[in-house]
């Protein structure tokens, strides 16, 4: 019989050992993740969950947009729900807050080195040790993905939600992506790379997951035909 492989306890900075850095207690810790944050949304109503950058500031064009259709869905009952940090994001919470009838303005934040906080326009908030944990959370249950420009997280974010709609892992829910002009080339280059020529990567129809507006009216006119849904 083989002889078995010791594993290396060694702590990576050196020092002793400390329980919360083995395996047993990460586990503990992303199911407490799990829990809390399924509690916490579980009285959430008509959830619509924004995404973009963290780096746009007021007087972008893309953080008014963000903030007036914050205020829209907020007018109109559905829950705001964004990663609770700084640019797109507080820009949406803080159009919830100024258009609120009814609805919420929910922040899930991450947990970040550079100590990234929770916008002042979020009313309910939680935060997260693991990007996965909040990402299952982010996409649980909301009837519509609103997408603005973004960086790498923005693009992982949509990519994965894009690709459980079409592996029918959850149902098939509006992702919207807002700004051709930045959009638009990454739609033609999806459609030129992977579906046209002799050896298509998608089928036409996941053409039509992802969805291009130009302008909050747009997108909240989506969105209000869309229905409540449960969880995936």
């Amino acid at each position: 019989m083989p002889k078995r492989k010791e594993v290396d306890q060694t702590p990576h900075n050196g020092g002793e050992m400390d329980f919360r850095d083995t395996a047993g207690w990460r586990i503990f810790r992303i199911m407490g993740e799990f829990v809390e944050g399924f509690q916490f949304l579980k009285d959430l109503k008509r959830e619509v969950t924004v995404f973009g950058s963290a780096r746009v500031r007021e007087g972008d064009r893309w953080y008014d947009m963000a903030r007036e259709l914050g205020a829209m869905l907020a007018r109109h009952g559905f829950t705001v729900i964004t990663g609770g940090g700084p640019g797109i994001m507080e820009a949406a919470n803080r159009g919830a807050v100024e258009g609120d009838d009814g609805g919420e303005s929910v922040g899930l934040n991450i947990q970040l080195p550079q100590e990234q906080r929770m916008n002042p326009y979020v009313k309910r908030g939680m935060g997260f040790h693991y990007f996965f944990t909040r990402k299952v959370m982010l996409s649980a249950s909301a009837q519509a993905y609103i997408f603005f420009p973004g960086g790498f997280g923005t693009l992982d974010e949509m990519l994965e939600l894009a690709t459980l709609i079409q592996t029918k892992k959850m149902q098939r829910v509006p992702i919207i992506l807002v700004g051709k002009e930045f959009w638009g080339g990454y739609l033609a280059w999806v459609k030129r790379a992977m579906r046209t020529g002799d050896r298509p990567y998608i089928d036409t129809k996941d053409l039509a997951i992802m969805q291009v507006v130009d302008s909050a009216k747009e997108a909240f006119s989506i969105v209000k035909k869309t229905k409540e849904r449960p969880y995936f």
